[in-house]
């Protein structure tokens, strides 16, 4: 059996969280994709590793002011930073993404998360922000040199209510429409993901360096 790992980065203040909601619906349907793929015949096993950002929130302040990471954020980094996909979610505030979520994304190395595959997804009280996936989140991530699927996924407090079918009355995809197809195009890119081809440690030496022929010789 090949195991896929996914990490889910849900930025949410409150409880119960519409953000954490989205980002549960997003990965369930992520989940269901994958567990009906298989890998050269082989069934594929799901782990997922979810980051509720607010229970971190003291420790990634402390980090941003010291420098160090704590144990349990260093947990965390290293389940977002080693999985095969993220899902990442935020409550739109004042047009972009939640001061949390930048603070935790700042916390990364630069590089940790290149070539990574990503779901992104936010949360709003009216339609209006959702034009913030595409002008905040999606050169957030791009900047962090990752692979964001063409679908980002938007929920207003008004998808909440509306009826889960394939298309709203306006023609629309719904929100239910709107995961489904996210959710795919994340679930085929994890499907045929290297984890072992990542740049996760930007400053590992390559296999078979040598100072003799290697760095420094000119």
């Amino acid at each position: 059996m090949t195991t896929r790992r996914i990490a889910v980065v849900s930025a949410g203040l409150s409880q119960p969280s519409s953000t954490r909601l989205l980002a549960d619906r997003l990965t369930e349907a992520v989940v269901r994709r994958l567990r009906d793929e298989s890998i050269d015949g082989e069934p594929i096993d799901v782990q997922v590793d979810v980051i509720e950002l607010r229970d971190y929130a003291q420790d990634v302040t402390n980090n941003l002011i010291t420098g160090f990471a704590s144990p349990r954020l260093d947990q965390a980094i290293e389940k977002v930073t080693t999985a095969d996909g993220l899902i990442a979610v935020t409550p739109i505030f004042t047009t972009s993404y939640s001061g949390l979520f930048k603070s935790f994304i700042d916390v990364l190395d630069p590089q940790s998360l290149t070539d990574m595959s990503v779901l992104i997804g936010a949360t709003g009280g009216t339609e209006r922000h959702s034009l913030a996936l595409d002008y905040a989140m999606r050169p957030l991530f791009s900047y962090l040199h990752t692979t964001v699927v063409p679908t980002a996924v938007y929920a207003a407090s008004s998808d909440w209510g509306a009826v889960d079918a394939d298309s709203s009355a306006s023609g629309q995809p719904s929100l239910a429409g709107r995961i489904e197809r996210a959710a795919g195009e994340l679930a085929a890119l994890i499907r045929d993901s290297d984890r072992s081809s990542r740049v996760v440690d930007p400053f590992a030496l390559p296999a078979g360096f040598s100072p003799v022929g290697g760095y420094g010789a000119q």
